[in-house]
């Protein structure tokens, strides 16, 4: 046993250990000759920072120079990297949770494994490997537990004094001294004479029976209430206790006895479902029911239930679960057979199972870093300078299998200067650990990686394998000192300079890498030289401090020195020669270092954009400086005197927002000198581009159902400005087509959403004209057509390509809002008896005239008289009533002979009267329509010149000059080409509408490819053939 000695505690604090948990500290010195192994004995649930040994001290090994480090253990363990002191930590030792105590046999002891590694630091050398082991001792931190906390036993009437009844055993998680250590039977006055006690030694456990001392009568009392403690034997003890509730049944004589008392089986591990393991046998002398047997587990673990299936009836166990040996090498249970008498009697035998191993699990591959080589992410780093059967892994291997299955072999596969040496001798043939190490010096220069692949074969028929792999990366060390490209380097250099002009770069390179390789300039001048020159400690570059004059010398020689970064640091040396040569030594310089104007755009060209200023310290002609622009495009040119940059072109923001060019400014001396400035051309935004609308077509409609609620939005118009700024921003607004307030737009969204319940007079096709302007200066704006066809479905879609048709040629000014004939209903009385009235007032006035002329002609014969002088004109034919007039006023004021009607006018009249029209009308208050046949004679003029139109309007072209087409069409000539008005036709109606065509011009775009403020056209094709009789209509209006 090691000496008393304080152990650290947290902080620092010394804590002295007490005298019993000293005595439990068992230190086993290593035999020698052999491998070292240590072990310690330690009690479980030890507080934090607890001392468990310490391998310096108590097994002699260095306290100074070398580094302790734990390998295996964490968390449970920590050690210290200097004396080797093994401490516990926060994380506690539970023995009952311990993954390697689980599943062990009684007795086994608790066994937790760590590795130490230990580097000689003066020396360097390969790591040397401890291996030990921890044996948690079990302290009594579990209170023994009954599986229920009611235990029924029956025991029939008649039973024997002195018969012995089994009592289900309690179970403790601790071991040993610290399990269950006695019974305790606690019955009250009416059971005291009747029920003992006795505790039986039934392979290594204590049995608790229960002793019948008294004969038993059911019928005066059928069951009694027993109270059974159990206690451990820890210091202090814990105890328990549970309910023993015994019923007294009928007789039966006879209890199964089992063929043997215990069964052992083998059982390979994988064995499929329902593999047959063993099977109990157990007879009963009675009959009937009293010899029927039932089988059933006795307080099997779970891992049993769930891995093997008891028959109830034969006694036959199978698989039932994947069953593997590494997690689980032996099952041990017990069967109890009872009979099915009605006072069932009952009979147990313990069943042990041994699994046997298969070769299912390939070797496994641990490699991990030791002493001070560290690894990550796979890799480890090593100096390139390290000595030869340097260790630079542990590599662990391991077989979870046993037996020849779990001998492996290792190797280190492919040419690489690495081997495997075995670092323990008291590893196992399924456990062998193994240093990776160095066979020959390693060159940074020559190879910078390795990957080493390691590969272990297990003896398993068949074999199985594994590989794992290692990148060590090799670090350089400063084994190589600078050179220069040119040891002797000769410049020549002006005279006049400014201060910090680079005179010379010298340059030099390190075949190392890293910092080893990182170089650092520095200057050693000759006495003349010092304080005039230095140099980049970076990049090598050599820089003049002061101006030089030739004059006074006219050379200098320096000598360059460059350091790496190693340790120790190397260094090479070079020469520089600089010669000072007279010449212009003044530059041309700009006032700025950049320029940046702004300009507006749309400016005209050669216009002034900006002045810049240039000057020289010379004098004469190396003062005279010529300016000019660098890679000259012709867009700018500059004026030489007075430095201003003109333009060659008209800016356009929209095209090109910023220009940017250098100016070069040259002295006249010899050789000359120049300067360069950079300039930056910003070109400020106006208000040029109108607002182009994107959706919606101005040919699209959407229906809108009466049901439609209130603050809907109905439809959504989009725009976009290619301006900036505020000339992009753009509000929307209602122009015209909303008589009723039906509909509201967002000013910033165009959304457009009803605003009014709608009613029977606004079913119909609505056209709303959207005008969507810019905030610009004078704003610019764009119209769009938006068609909402308000009805219940859209079942006639003839009639809607009408409306929408009617639409497209009928003028901004005019509104298109619901059902006309809603209105025109309630003026029809009127209209009916305006109509009835003037036809009356007609025939009237012809029944006049006819009666005046009646007069007339009867005077005219009765007039001749006898001897009266008749005149010249007497037998002309007398002129209507409207000539009479007209030749009454020919006195007064002359008028233009009417226009002699063409010839071309007269064939078409001709022909009109040749053919047949039918005037049809659809419904009360619209056009006459009239049907003309298409088989007209060749040759005849094209009389859907004189009837295409259903508008109306008169078939003309408008043109901007036009009053009507300044007045009623100004907004549509601002609609975008997108939303051409076409009209459409209906093949499947009795006829096809043919609409006029209108036609607006506009100043030209400044964008056709953005098709921004493009005129457009109010195309209309031309309609389709009829399908009856070759026949179309269209409507006239006089």
């Amino acid at each position: 046993m090691g000496p008393l000695r304080p152990s650290p505690g947290p902080g620092g604090q010394q804590l002295l250990l007490p005298p019993l948990l000293l005595s439990l500290l068992l230190l086993l010195a290593p035999t020698p000759g052999h491998a070292t192994r240590v072990v310690y004995k330690v009690p479980e649930e030890q507080p934090p920072n607890t001392l468990i040994g310490s391998l310096a001290a108590d097994y002699g090994f260095p306290d100074v120079g070398h580094l302790y480090k734990l390998e295996v253990g964490a968390p449970y363990l920590r050690v210290d990297g200097k004396t080797g002191d093994i401490f516990t930590t926060e994380t506690s030792i539970d023995r009952e949770g311990l993954r390697e105590c689980q599943n062990q046999l009684p007795g086994d002891p608790c066994i937790l494994e760590f590795e130490v590694s230990i580097t000689d630091l003066v020396q360097n050398g390969s790591p040397r490997l401890l291996e030990g082991q921890i044996e948690v001792q079990d302290i009594n931190d579990n209170t023994p537990n009954f599986a229920s906390p009611v235990i029924t036993l029956a025991i029939p009437e008649n039973t024997n004094i002195g018969s012995l009844f089994p009592i289900p055993l309690a179970s403790d998680r601790d071991a040993g001294p610290n399990g269950v250590a006695s019974y305790e039977l606690q019955a009250g006055p009416e059971a005291q004479e009747l029920f003992g006690l006795q505790v039986a030694e039934d392979q290594e456990e204590k049995q608790p029976q229960l002793i019948v001392m008294g004969n038993l009568d059911r019928e005066r009392w059928d069951s009694y209430d027993l109270t059974i403690k159990v206690q451990d034997g820890g210091s202090p003890p814990r105890a328990s206790s549970a309910l023993l509730r015994v019923t007294v049944l009928d007789t039966n004589d006879n209890a199964p006895k089992f063929e043997r008392p215990s069964y052992e089986a083998e059982l390979s591990e994988n064995s499929p479902i329902g593999h047959s393991v063993i099977q109990v046998k157990a007879n009963d002398s009675d009959q009937g029911a009293n010899a029927e047997i039932d089988y059933t587990f006795h307080q099997a673990p779970e891992v049993v239930r769930r891995l093997l299936r008891l028959d109830r009836n034969t006694g036959l166990i199978t698989v039932q679960g994947p069953v593997d040996r590494e997690d689980l090498s032996t099952l041990r249970f017990s069967v109890l057979a009872k009979d099915r008498g009605a006072n069932p009697k009952s009979a147990r035998a313990q069943v042990v199972v041994t699994v046997k191993d298969m070769n299912d699990n390939a070797p496994t591959i641990e490699i991990r870093g030791i002493g001070l080589v560290t690894h990550q992410d796979g890799m480890a780093n090593i100096s390139e300078d390290v000595a030869e059967e340097t260790a630079v892994a542990l590599v662990q291997v391991s077989d979870r299998d046993e037996g020849e299955n779990a001998a492996v072999t290792c190797v280190v596969a492919g040419d690489v200067p690495f081997q495997l040496r075995q670092a323990s001798e008291t590893g196992s043939d399924s456990k062998k650990k193994y240093f990776l190490q160095t066979t020959t010096p390693l060159d940074y220069e020559k190879v910078k990686d390795y990957t080493i692949e390691i590969v272990a074969v297990d003896s398993g028929n068949p074999p199985l394998s594994s590989t794992n792999s290692l990148k060590v990366q090799v670090v350089d060390v400063n084994d190589n000192a600078p050179v220069f490209t040119q040891s002797i380097t000769e410049v020549t250099f002006p005279e006049n300079n400014k201060p910090g002009e680079v005179v010379a770069e010298v340059t030099a390179s390190d075949a190392d890498s890293g910092s080893n390789a990182e170089l650092v300039y520095s200057l050693e001048p000759e006495p003349a030289a010092k304080g005039l020159f230095t140099i980049s400690p970076e990049t090598g570059e050599i820089r003049v401090k002061t101006s030089l004059d030739r004059e006074q010398r006219d050379s200098y020689e320096l000598e360059v020195v460059a350091a790496d970064r190693g340790s120790p640091s190397l260094q090479g040396t070079a020469t520089v020669l600089v010669n000072v040569l007279d010449c212009n030594d003044n530059d041309p310089k700009f006032m700025l270092s950049g320029y940046n104007f702004s300009v507006m755009e749309n400016m005209p060209a050669l216009s002034p954009v900006g002045m810049v200023t240039v000057i020289d310290g010379d004098k004469g002609e190396n003062a005279r400086v010529q300016l000019s622009v660098e890679q000259d495009n012709g867009d700018f040119v500059i004026q030489n005197g007075t430095g201003t940059i003109l333009s060659s072109l008209s800016f356009d923001r929209e095209q090109q927002s910023t220009y940017t060019f250098q100016l070069k400014a040259v002295d006249g001396g010899v050789p000359p000198r120049s300067a360069y400035v950079g300039v930056t051309i910003n070109v400020l935004d106006e208000n040029d581009n109108a607002p182009f609308i994107t959706a919606p077509s101005n040919t699209s409609h959407r229906l809108l159902t009466p049901q439609t609620r209130l603050g809907e939005t109905v439809s959504q118009v989009t725009a976009e400005d290619i301006d900036s700024g505020v000339n992009a921003e753009l509000t929307y607004s209602i122009a015209g087509g909303n008589p009723y307030g039906l509909f509201q737009i967002g000013s910033h969204s165009g959304a457009i959403t009803l605003e009014k319940e709608i009613e029977r007079r606004h079913h119909g096709l609505h056209r709303l004209v959207v005008k969507v302007s810019d905030r610009g200066k004078p704003p610019r704006y764009g119209t769009a057509l938006v068609h909402l066809y308000v009805n219940e479905t859209l079942a006639n879609r003839t009639l809607l390509e009408t409306l929408l048709g009617h639409s497209l040629d009928t003028p901004l000014d005019i509104d298109i809002a619901g059902d006309p004939e809603y209105e025109r209903s309630k003026q029809r009385g009127n209209i009916l008896f305006g109509v009835v009235a003037g036809v009356v007032a007609v025939a009237l006035l012809i029944a006049l005239a006819v009666l005046v002329r009646y007069c007339r002609q009867r005077e005219a014969k009765s007039g001749y008289q006898a001897g009266k002088k008749e005149t010249k004109d007497l037998y002309a034919p007398k002129p209507s009533g409207k000539a009479s007039k007209g030749n009454k006023s020919k006195g007064k004021k002359s008028k233009s002979p009417k226009p002699v009607k063409p010839v071309e006018d007269e064939d078409e009249a001709g022909l009109q009267k040749s053919l047949k029209f039918n005037l049809m009308s659809d419904a009360p208050g619209d056009s006459p329509r009239i049907h003309l046949p298409l088989n007209y004679p060749p040759g005849s003029p094209d009389l859907g010149r004189h009837y295409r139109s259903n508008s109306p309007l008169p078939s003309i072209q408008l043109q901007p000059q036009s009053p009507s087409a300044s007045k009623k069409h100004q907004v549509v000539q601002d609609l975008p080409p997108a939303n051409t008005f076409v009209g459409t036709g209906d093949t499947t109606s009795t006829g096809s509408e043919q609409y006029s065509d209108y036609s607006y011009r506009t100043n030209p775009p400044k964008y056709p490819s953005k098709q921004v403020g493009q005129p457009f056209q109010l195309s209309t094709p031309q309609p389709p053939p009829h399908p009856y009789h070759g026949a179309i209509w269209t409507e006239v209006w006089e």
